[in-house]
């Protein structure tokens, strides 16, 4: 009975601490809630101040640009030639293509020297800087974002011109602040048309891969509320501003919109509410740190009252909690190494797949080399095959060091003009072995493409290609079907050729839940038959990221079990001259009669030969070619060269030939078309005369190819000339060469020695400096230069070669061989006073187109 005072008095004791400890924190709460609140309001109206602050620099800058381009104009207006004062412009950081359009004229010229037109620009969207209009944002032809004003030309009073000025919006960077909020805010400038993400200055948080357009900045962000989408859709529209709050990777954020210029950009992007909140919990904090330290004196009065009956229940306590902390250490490195095992697992798994597919192409094209060594036409198929394979492998091995570029929205398109008969080539010598290997079916269509040759970044498009029919020869089961397609669409202008992509198969499919994640990195479909296949997904991230580098689209429609589509959308440029009429003019050729079940086919036959200038007439059967060949031949009008199906319904390809040979001279070459290899119908048209085979799809280049080398004497010619040009390119020089691999070495003067010219090995730069220093004026015409080498690097020896007092020190040619083959390193090799960059491996053509530009 006497503990129970103590007892009450301690119950007692202990209620007066509690009541304290709720009242004092209650009135910290409400002190620290008001100033927090008040601290809020305040960041969100620096914030509305910063933002309106960039928005005035940026529209300053689009005052002064207009303002600068109604000088030029005014320039121009008194100028004799306004359309060398054109030419004779050069491009900046800001200023990227001058072009004038004189009036009454539909085109023009640019700076860059090639043909302008309006056509190509999109003023639709109404927006003005100054008192100019202002375009749409575009990729240009350099793959970096731009717009283009345009003003008049007045002279007299009168318009006589209009001149365009295309403006980098990467040049904004320089203008802008490095950092909101400590870094810790977003900043995208957005185009509010098509919606894209034009630029993300440096500094302005980190970016996100997927941040290529609203729709991406929305789904990366887990913004997906319908009716907030098209809230801020009705506020774009308007060209007004919005802000509003959201979750951002699980923490609240102030999402804001900023229009700029009326509404032609935006800015678009986000701040924590943490970071806007971080002065008024500072302050709170020092509150905190006052009321804590009352607090804590009260407290330890208190708790040395209790200390002696709480001490060893404590000590038990905190052991328990050092145990549970180094528990959950233990278990936090387990997942830390787990992840970064399995990062490695799935990056090695991935180059398995992508280098192994060029790899098995190169292996399996050298196994038949050393079988048909003796046929000369087979070796330099084969040859072809793996020079194509062998690129596409060092084309991979690139892609994998520019991973982190295409990640940071850094990577560059390097565009030039290729052939979509060189493309459909390669990449059907790299995927019909590995459909074979697995007795698949693989069927190659080109349909209602008007112009074969094209501008582009054919690396990145055979890259995707690859990527895309690679896949479907492993997710589909032996003895299925893979279909690749190039479709030619509606062109949305006279100089660009839209063309879609199809891939297709009738393999395993996918799922709806993995079709939602097929295009991030490091994803693949897992079920008990795709479960032996290997990859590891990296190839469909890049495959979207190169995709929507050149302003296409790519879509995937799938069904489990019944097989997947992959469409591409692509708008390459076309070359400004395309037809080669001369060529067909000195063969004789101004008819030809093709002859195919497929109507389409035909119809891609006289599509792609229009530019030439021949006559084609074509048939859907034998019969019906029968009659127009003893027609034309009643009529004394033949045919120069008849292509023929080599497996029609109703005859026999060679049948068929031997029947056309009553009515055509043994002159008249007859190609086959045929979708295999050429080897059944080499075999059987053997012993016809002038008789040779043409692989489908159907290309003018290909075509071209196969009449010179159904022609010996000319072919002859050909290789002579050739062999003259080599000659005369390398022949009698003299090389000092800087290589530190005796490999290399070998190979390189061997590749030397073969072109009649001699060269001088040297392991490092510091031995060629001195061999050069040592050699008599002219002694060597030009220095292949390594860069990564022991003792002395390439550029440091190249710059101390330069410096030299020598008469020849400044004219000898220095050309930078070296396997790093990006644009950097060609800026450096310049930088560092070569005058060329060759990547290795070495070829031999381009050593001496090399050697010619720079003599």
């Amino acid at each position: 009975m006497k503990n129970k005072p103590k007892i009450s008095q301690k119950g007692s004791l202990l209620i007066s601490i509690i009541l304290v400890f709720c009242i004092l924190g209650v009135v910290v709460f409400s002190v620290a809630r008001k100033t927090s609140q008040e601290m809020s309001d305040s960041a969100i109206n620096n914030l509305s101040d910063s933002l309106a602050l960039v928005k005035g620099t940026i529209e300053a800058v689009l005052v002064k640009e207009a303002e600068f381009q109604d000088l030029i104009a005014q320039e121009i207006a008194v100028v004799q030639d306004p359309y060398e004062f054109i030419r004779s412009y050069n491009k900046n950081q800001t200023i990227t293509k001058v072009s004038l359009i004189m009036e009454g004229e539909t085109e023009g010229i640019s700076s860059t020297g090639e043909v302008f037109s309006e056509n190509t620009l999109d003023f639709s969207l109404g927006k003005k800087a100054g008192t100019l209009s202002l375009t749409q944002s575009y990729l240009n032809d350099m793959g970096t974002w731009a717009y283009t004003m345009k003003c008049p030309v007045i002279k007299n009073e009168k318009e006589i011109a209009a001149l365009y000025i295309e403006y980098a919006i990467d040049s904004f960077e320089a203008i802008l602040p490095n950092a909101l909020y400590d870094g810790k805010a977003m900043l995208y400038i957005m185009d509010s048309k098509s919606e894209r993400l034009v630029l993300k200055p440096t500094g302005m948080g980190e970016r996100d891969a997927g941040h290529l357009n609203l729709t991406d900045f929305y789904r990366a962000n887990n913004i997906m509320e319908e009716k907030l989408q098209e809230k801020v859709a009705k506020t774009i529209r308007a060209g007004e501003n919005i802000m509003f709050y959201h979750d951002i990777r699980n923490k609240n954020a102030l999402i804001y919109m900023w229009a700029v210029n009326d509404g032609a950009f935006y800015l678009i992007g986000y701040v924590p509410i943490e970071a806007i909140q971080q002065e008024g919990r500072s302050v709170n904090q020092n509150i905190l740190i006052v009321v804590l330290v009352m607090l804590i004196a009260f407290f330890l009065c208190c708790t040395l009252y209790f200390f002696n009956q709480k001490e060893q229940e404590a000590i038990r306590k905190e052991q328990e909690a050092e145990r549970e902390i180094h528990n959950k250490q233990l278990a936090e490195a387990l997942n830390a190494a787990q992840i970064a095992s399995n990062s490695k697992t799935m990056f090695l798994s991935n180059m398995s797949h992508d280098i192994r597919t060029p790899m098995n192409a190169i292996l399996g094209f050298t196994t038949l080399l050393s079988k048909d060594a003796d046929n000369p036409v087979k070796v330099r198929e084969y040859t072809r095959k793996i020079t194509s394979s062998g690129q596409h492998l060092l084309s991979l091995i690139n892609d994998v060091l520019e991973v982190s570029k295409i990640e940071s929205g850094k990577m560059v398109l390097t565009t030039g003009e290729f052939t979509l008969n060189d493309l459909v080539s390669s990449v059907d010598a790299i995927i019909r072995p590995m459909a074979k290997e697995k007795a698949q079916n693989f069927f190659v269509t080109v349909t209602d493409v008007q112009h074969e040759y094209l501008i582009g970044d054919e690396t990145r498009i055979n890259q995707i290609l690859i990527n895309l029919l690679s896949n479907s020869v492993k997710y589909t089961p032996g003895k299925g079907n893979i279909w690749f397609r190039i479709i030619g669409q509606k062109q949305r202008s006279a100089q660009y050729e839209h063309i879609r992509i199809e891939v297709e198969d009738d393999g395993y499919g996918m799922t709806p839940e993995f079709l939602e994640t097929i295009f991030d990195a490091f994803t693949r479909a897992e079920n008990s038959t795709t479960n032996k296949v290997q990859g590891a997904g990296l190839g469909m991230a890049i495959t979207k990221n190169l995709v929507e580098l050149m302003g296409g689209t790519i879509e995937v429609f799938s069904e489990v079990d019944k097989g997947s589509l992959f469409r591409v959308d692509l708008e390459l440029r076309i070359p400004s001259e395309q037809s080669d009429r001369q060529f067909w003019t000195d063969s004789g050729i101004n008819r030809i009669l093709a002859v195919d079940e497929d109507a389409d086919i035909c119809k891609s036959i006289k599509m792609l030969m229009k530019d030439t200038g021949i006559t084609v007439d074509t048939a859907l059967s034998g019969q019906e070619a029968l009659g127009m060949v003893q027609h034309a031949f009643d009529s004394g009008e033949g045919y120069q060269v008849v292509l023929l199906e080599y497996t029609m319904a109703d005859m026999d390809g060679a049948a068929m030939a031997e029947k056309f040979r009553e009515f055509i001279p043994e002159t008249v070459p007859i190609l086959f078309l045929t979708s295999d290899d050429g080897d059944d119908v080499h075999t059987k048209s053997s012993s016809m005369e002038n008789v040779g085979y043409l692989g489908k799809p159907f290309f003018v280049s290909a075509f071209k190819e196969a009449l010179l080398g159904m022609q010996p004497a000319a072919r002859d010619n050909d290789k002579t000339e050739l062999e003259g040009e080599g000659d005369a390119g390398l022949k009698g020089l003299h090389f000092l060469v800087a290589e530190d691999n005796d490999i290399n070495a070998e190979i390189l003067s061997e590749l030397l020695d073969m072109e009649g010219a001699s060269c001088e090995i040297a392991e490092n730069g510091q031995l060629v400096l001195e061999r050069f220093e040592r050699s008599a004026v002219g002694e060597f015409d030009a220095i292949l230069m390594d860069v990564q080498m022991p003792v002395m690097n390439g550029y440091e020896a190249s710059k101390k070669i330069r410096l030299l007092k020598r008469p020849d020190a400044n004219g000898i040619p220095i050309i930078a061989m070296t396997a790093n083959a990006f644009a950097e390193d060609v800026r450096d090799a310049l930088n560092a006073g070569m005058n060329a960059h060759v990547a290795k491996p070495i070829h031999m053509d381009t050593l001496k187109k090399t050697i010619r530009d720079i003599s």
